[in-house]
């Protein structure tokens, strides 16, 4: 699938100013993960946080990221889920990361900047 690229720069820009680190994300290419499972110590301990992120954040970030098309989630028989998963264009990032073997790219202070941005415009700030 071609994205255009002002798409992926945004993904991008989204990804590297997230609180995640690239374990949550490289988990999330091979199954769904709960939201329970990156909120508070237990994000630490699975890799997927640097530090406690207390739930209401650790889900704004997540929706900002679906917004941005990074990820979507899980339906089960019964409706939505508390679980996410990447889409083909977080896997599209994940396959990029791999082949060239760095993580996610430093970001300037005007990355920072423009991405709080568009989440305040958005709503989930």
């Amino acid at each position: 699938m071609n994205y255009p690229r002002h798409t992926i720069q945004r993904a991008r820009r989204a990804i590297a100013c997230s609180p995640f680190c690239k374990a949550l994300f490289a988990q999330m290419t091979f199954e769904s993960v709960a939201l329970m499972d990156v909120a508070g110590t237990s994000g630490i301990a699975h890799h997927y946080t640097q530090k406690a992120l207390p739930e209401r954040v650790v889900e704004r970030s997540l929706l900002w990221l679906i917004q941005v098309g990074l990820l979507r989630r899980e339906v089960d028989g019964q409706g939505l889920t508390d679980s996410f998963r990447l889409t083909p264009l977080g896997r599209l990032l994940m396959e990029q990361w791999q082949q060239q073997g760095d993580g996610f790219r430093r970001v300037s202070w005007g990355d920072r900047f423009q991405n709080f941005f568009q989440r305040l415009l958005s709503g989930t700030v």
